[in-house]
């Protein structure tokens, strides 16, 4: 659904950009009076659907305008491009503002002290993710293993989240390189979970879904698919959210341009602004409750997957195999 939706409004938007500019061109205004602001908020040959394309796409340089733009630092090594892109500064900051607020907690939560502030955040925020997420859907056992990557995919994934809130900032989350890096650490612990858990003839006899080897053509491919589905499920919920809301921010300051028709008619752009602006409040608000609830979603649905890799029953088999009834 909500892939639709950014789609949606990027072809309304893309095609109502066009439609002011066709009007302007047939009537065109003295170029002195009009160059300046357009340069300064759309090109003329920019549509307000490749306005918004920009402003959420992966780029090889920090854009602050109006006041300037830094290119970053282009680079190959052995073919392979190692170029820095804002979304690579940005998992950069957060990493580092992690490290920093993370080891600032550590120091203050010291065996036989009651943490406080900081520290008893964190604190708080760990405890939920080891008793409310990963007991409940791996058992002590595996939760004493997998807390440690339940927890920073947590913090990364919730701070990289409220980064891109951040003006003149980017949501790295809203790059699928990303997100499916993140989803593949998952399937690489789900995969060691169910190996570590039957060993590798019971994963491999996994695959075969308990079936009568007849079905095996069948029922193998079904399986190993089904092995992808769920990362990819990861992959691509944690992207989709994560751009949906500043596709529709953009879109709503866009209606500005959209009923001003770029400066020829202000009086409209000027009547529509404080609806356009009271909406894109509302929304950016709404990203905040999203940049949480999405981090969250990704530990749990993580949590839950190796869970079930790790778990020690056989379903496929109980299923195939009923144990008899007693006489």
């Amino acid at each position: 659904m909500t892939p639709l939706l950014i789609g949606w409004f990027l072809a309304l938007f893309t095609f109502a950009g066009d439609t002011p500019q066709e009007h302007t061109s047939s009537h065109p205004p003295p170029a002195a009076a009009t160059a300046a602001p357009q340069e300064a908020h759309h090109p003329p040959s920019e549509s307000i659907g490749s306005f918004i394309l920009h402003h959420i796409s992966d780029a090889n340089k920090l854009d602050f305008q109006p006041f300037g733009e830094v290119h970053l630092p282009q680079f190959e090594l052995f073919g392979i491009d190692f170029s820095i892109t804002k979304h690579v500064v940005m998992m950069m900051a957060a990493a580092v503002f992690l490290l920093i607020l993370l080891a600032t907690a550590a120091r203050r939560n010291r065996p036989g002290t009651v943490p406080t502030g900081w520290a008893a955040a964190v604190d708080a925020v760990v405890e939920f993710i080891y008793k409310e997420i990963a007991i409940p859907n791996m058992g002590e056992k595996a939760a004493a293993t997998f807390v440690p990557y339940l927890c920073t995919a947590f913090f990364f994934i919730l701070t990289c989240n409220l980064l891109g809130l951040v003006p003149f900032a980017a949501t790295a989350t809203g790059n699928v390189s990303v997100t499916a890096a993140l989803a593949a650490l998952t399937f690489l612990l789900t995969q060691f979970a169910s190996i570590r858990s039957h060993g590798v003839l019971g994963y491999l006899k996994h695959l075969t879904g308990g079936v009568h080897p007849a079905m095996w053509i069948v029922m193998i491919p079904v399986e190993f698919l089904g092995l992808f589905t769920k990362p990819f499920a990861l992959c691509i919920r944690l992207f989709a959210n994560m751009t949906a809301g500043h596709v529709v921010i953009l879109a709503l300051i866009n209606l500005i341009f959209i009923f001003s028709k770029n400066g020829a008619n202000p009086a409209a752009g000027y009547g529509i602004a404080p609806v356009s602006v009271a909406f894109s409040l509302f929304v950016y608000l709404l990203e905040i409750l999203v940049a949480f609830l999405q981090a969250y979603i990704f530990t749990l649905l993580s949590a839950l997957f190796i869970g079930f890799a790790a778990a020690h029953s056989e379903p496929h088999e109980e299923e195939a195999h009923p144990a008899e009834p007693a006489h």
